[in-house]
């Protein structure tokens, strides 16, 4: 028996990321109108930020959903979730890269990678045509009839029954659900790329040998993965103030000035890790880490909700955040499909009080991660934590 709720209701999802993607293609193949609104120019504008990790109970279980899973298999990045941690000195402390098998579908512990770009082809091309309405900037909305009446910087204007935020960690939908803002973790990341990185920076490029390298030292991380299509993107992460980008007087499209700095900031480490700032492509990216207050909720709307990052935006160290926002797309899909539930409000607040507990778990992981990863002893604390895994 399919759900009376959603029936002959417009659903617009605002952000096509992983989660707002994946929550349109399990939507339709329930039969429901949905249309996703992206700011983005086209399906061609560039995908930032590293490969995704899909994990057994969450990413992987939507895209089983979804009916992706040859799609997928088809498309990931065998090898990729091999792992070499490093200390300062870039000195190999552990590697799995004999033990780790390319491919191990169903085994818990398995990871398999995914270029962020190319998992949004697939999910893109899983839809029916037109569902992505491209370079919608959305600006606002407003209460109408039922639900939502919305506008975007086009001049575009479309009306809503249903609204589901699904645009990241500075949502602007999340203002019109709860005034509860993420705290600063402490920690802030310094993004930088490396395009085709054989040729750019070979001693490092043969050293990640396709996998990812983490490495430890005072306190400070260097944090890197081989992307799609031959880039390397690496992160250095560290405690810092939460303005620590606009107060550090450092020039980010000026790799000499950010190579300067990072032998100021991370002393005793090797030059070995100078090329990869002498050939990354500008400007570096500061972003500081952002983490939803773990015993946050809000007063369940009937025309109103958020999934992913825009619902509970973590810190990267336990990889849950992709995972999480494709979980919140499938719990969220079969509450607003299920015959169990008489009101719309009712679905949404059953979705919402599993996701509110579900993202504060991963969250505090994901916390406890960071503070492991930035300590004195981050080095021997996380040797312990691979080798035992």
């Amino acid at each position: 028996m399919k759900n009376m709720q959603i029936k002959d209701k417009k659903i617009a999802v605002i952000g096509g990321g992983p989660g707002g993607l994946t929550l349109a293609r399990l939507l339709q193949l329930k039969g429901t109108d949905v249309q996703v609104y992206e700011r983005d120019i086209d399906k061609d504008a560039r995908v930032q930020g590293a490969p995704l990790d899909m994990h057994e109970a969450s990413g992987m279980a939507a895209l089983i959903k979804a009916d992706l899973l040859a799609e997928f298999k088809n498309n990931f990045m065998p090898g990729a979730d091999k792992t070499l941690i490093l200390n300062e000195q870039a000195e190999v402390h552990f590697s799995d890269h004999e033990k780790n098998l390319e491919e191990d579908f169903g085994n818990e512990n398995f990871r398999p990678e995914i270029d962020r770009g190319v998992l949004r082809k697939i999910l893109l091309a899983s839809l029916a045509p037109d569902t992505v309405v491209w370079d919608s900037h959305f600006i606002s909305m407003e209460r109408h009839n039922e639900g939502w009446m919305l506008y975007f910087k086009n001049g575009l204007s479309v009306y809503a029954d249903l609204v589901i935020g699904s645009d990241g960690a500075n949502s602007k939908i999340r203002p019109y659900l709860t005034e509860i803002k993420p705290f600063y973790s402490g920690i802030t990341m310094l993004e930088g790329n490396v395009y085709d990185a054989k040729k750019a920076v070979p001693q490092m490029y043969s050293l990640i040998n396709g996998g990812k390298i983490m490495a430890f030292g005072n306190g400070k991380n260097i944090l890197m993965g081989q992307k799609g299509g031959g880039d390397l993107g690496f992160y250095l992460s560290f405690k810092a103030n939460e303005n620590w980008s606009e107060e550090s007087d450092v020039d980010f499209s000026d790799r000499t000035a950010v190579l300067e700095w990072f032998k100021r900031e991370y002393p005793n480490w090797s030059s070995v890790w100078y090329e990869i700032f002498e050939k990354a492509a500008m400007p570096f990216i500061p972003r500081p880490i952002y983490c939803a207050p773990l015993d946050q909720n809000w007063k369940t709307l009937s025309n109103l909700t958020l999934i992913g990052d825009a619902a509970h935006v973590m810190p990267p160290f336990a990889g849950e955040g992709a995972n999480m926002a494709m979980l919140d797309a499938l719990e969220l899909s079969e509450c607003l499909t299920s015959a169990d539930y008489g009101f719309l409000q009712e679905a949404i607040l059953a979705y919402e009080i599993k996701m509110w507990e579900r993202a504060a778990n991963a969250a505090k992981k994901s916390l406890e991660n960071g503070e492991n990863m930035h300590a004195g002893n981050a080095l021997k604390t996380m040797l312990a934590f691979f080798n035992h895994h």
